[in-house]
């Protein structure tokens, strides 16, 4: 994304974080609702540094910005909001219908394949009316696509453009990783090209996905495709060809989650005239911590997760009866240490 700095200046933004188990996404977003800039970071597994590394690449990037409201969402918006001081948390599904129906006010499925899940939304008149998710298996999924890629030798950012050069597509078995893998492998052995196989794995993955995810869904257009794996042509054709529609591809497809957590927390601050919570830049030097414990009040066990910024606890959550989230409201108050950190 463009660095716009020298146009906007000091201008006040809102701040989107998508923590998902692959990527860890930030999106800086004006008032008017234009994506001013992106991060996409790979989480690792550490979704601490990674939010922290996102904040700190935004502050070395756009030095000048205000944030005015912080939305997180994704499998870690919690922990990321712990971080930041979010002012709204989000589930991946309000998210992705928010920034779908900001670009495209006439969308009616939203299609979103990420690293590690996938899911479809189904809008009426701009209004979620049935959704769905994958998180148990990783067919179709990015990170299966990135497995096949190095298997083949393929760099992944190329994998699209060959699917689209083949001639005679072959009909791979997609309804289990292990036993795509092991009828590409047949295939191969058998003397089918590269594109070919490719293409027929993006045709597997698309039959996966609709008979899984999309099972039962009234799919209409409009159709957008949104998440990492839309990068990938092959897979935007098998889409195509499957559904016997045209299906829209955002510019920001990649961080839609976090676009949707910006606009959100636009509407938050608008409607409730609140100042923001965000902690400030300087959070991306603070020593984290997670732990837990288990609570033994009742019978639930419950695992309850501390976060501690610089050995000071600063949010808490976990308890079904809510018992101990009353110590998270520390995370909303100011830490008044941090204005003594200094950012290099």
């Amino acid at each position: 994304m463009t660095n716009m700095r020298a146009s906007y200046g000091k201008h006040d933004v809102y701040l989107g974080i998508d923590v998902g188990s692959v990527s860890t996404n930030l999106v800086v977003m004006s008032g008017a609702g234009e994506v001013y800039h992106k991060e996409y970071l790979r989480t690792q597994g550490r979704p601490i540094p990674a939010v922290q590394a996102g904040l700190a690449r935004v502050y070395q990037k756009l030095p000048d910005i205000q944030i005015k409201g912080v939305g997180t969402t994704g499998s870690g918006r919690r922990l990321a909001a712990a971080i930041a001081g979010a002012d709204i948390v989000k589930n991946e599904i309000t998210a992705h219908a928010a920034a779908a129906t900001h670009f495209h006010p006439d969308v009616q499925t939203v299609i979103e394949i990420g690293g590690q899940d996938s899911k479809i939304i189904i809008l009426r008149e701009g209004v979620v009316t049935d959704f769905a998710m994958n998180t148990v298996c990783a067919a179709g999924t990015g990170s299966f696509l990135d497995q096949q890629a190095a298997r083949l030798g393929i760099p992944i950012a190329e994998f699209g453009e060959i699917a689209l050069q083949a001639k005679n597509p072959v009909r791979i078995a997609g309804r289990c990783t292990v036993f795509a893998e092991s009828d590409m492998i047949h295939k191969q052995q058998m003397g089918h090209s590269v594109p070919d196989i490719l293409a027929g794995l993006c045709a597997a993955m698309v039959r996966n996905y609709l008979n899984n995810v999309g099972k039962g869904k009234e799919i209409r257009p409009t159709v957008l495709f949104q998440g990492g794996v839309a990068a990938n042509r092959g897979m935007c054709k098998a889409l195509e060809d499957e559904l016997g529609y045209p299906i829209i591809v955002p510019r920001a497809f990649d961080v839609m989650g976090a676009v949707g957590a910006a606009l959100l927390a636009r509407r938050h601050i608008e409607e409730s005239g609140q100042e923001t919570n965000f902690r400030g830049f300087a959070v991306s030097q603070a020593r984290y911590s997670a732990g837990s414990f288990e609570c033994s009040h009742c019978a639930n066990r419950c695992e309850i997760v501390n976060i501690s910024m610089n050995g000071k606890l600063v949010a808490r959550w976990g308890s079904r009866c809510g018992r101990w989230e009353q110590d998270e409201i520390a995370y909303h108050s100011p830490i008044d240490h941090l204005q003594e950190l200094c950012y290099h």
